[in-house]
C-alpha cells in the first residue's frame, strides 16, 4: 500500500468526539497518522509485528498498522465511546483489530511497537506520562507524539529509561474546536514524533 493510500483510507473513518476536556482525546489528522505509520512500516516496525496504540481513540494507528501488515494489533481506550467508534472503523475497513476498554496502566500484552498519540499535557501536567511508562515497558520500539516544549522532557525521560531516541520529526497539528474554551475553529500546535528504542 502507497502512503496516498493509506492516507486515503484512514481520511474515511469516523471520527472520535472527546468527551473531556481533562483526558485531551484530540485526534491524530490522517496525513500525520498516514506519514508516521508509513515512516514505521520503511523502518521494518509494522509488517508481521504486533503493534499497540495505546490511547487509540478512533483506532487510525492500529487500524493504519493493520493497513501495513501487522500480524497483529491491540488499541487500548479508557472512553467506552472511543472503543465502539473504532470498532466500527475497524469493520468499516475489514481490519482484525483488538481494541479494549480500560486504563493504559492495566495494558499488559507484550508488543514490538507501540505508536500513540497521548494527552499533550495541556490540561494536566505531564498526563503523558503514564503513556510513556507503559510503552517503554511493553514494547522495543516506540513511536510517541508530544507538544515540541514538552521534548526536554520526554527526552530526559526516555534517556533516564534506557531508551534511545534514533528520529524525531515535527508537524504542525491541527486541533478543531471541540470544548467552550477553544477560542478558535482550529488551533495548531507545534509537536515532536520520536522513534524510541527501548535498550533491556
Amino acid at each position: 500500500m502507497r502512503k496516498k493510500s493509506l492516507e486515503i483510507s484512514l481520511q474515511g473513518i469516523e471520527r472520535y468526539v472527546p468527551e473531556h476536556p481533562a483526558l485531551e482525546q484530540y485526534e491524530t489528522p490522517a496525513n500525520i497518522a498516514a506519514d508516521l505509520l508509513f515512516f514505521a512500516y520503511s523502518m521494518g516496525d509494522i509488517e508481521g509485528k504486533r503493534v499497540c496504540d495505546l490511547g487509540c481513540g478512533s483506532g487510525i494507528f492500529a487500524i493504519g498498522s493493520k493497513l501495513l501488515g501487522a500480524s497483529e494489533v491491540f488499541g487500548i481506550d479508557i472512553s467506552k465511546k472511543a472503543v465502539e467508534v473504532a470498532k466500527r472503523n475497524a469493520e468499516s475497513l475489514g481490519v482484525d483489530a483488538n481494541f479494549l476498554e480500560g486504563d493504559v496502566k492495566t495494558f499488559n500484552i507484550p508488543c514490538d511497537t507501540v505508536i500513540q498519540n497521548p494527552p499533550f499535557g495541556a490540561q494536566k501536567r505531564h498526563a503523558d506520562r503514564p503513556f510513556l511508562e507503559k510503552a517503554m515497558e511493553i514494547a522495543d520500539v516506540i513511536y510517541t507524539m508530544h507538544l515540541e516544549k514538552s521534548a526536554p522532557f520526554v527526552e530526559e525521560f526516555i534517556s533516564s529509561r534506557g531508551g534511545e531516541i534514533s528520529h524525531k520529526f515535527t508537524y504542525e497539528f491541527p486541533i478543531k474546536r471541540t470544548f467552550s474554551f477553544h477560542r478558535k475553529e482550529v488551533m495548531k500546535f507545534r509537536v515532536n514524533a520520536f522513534r524510541v528504542k527501548v535498550i533491556r
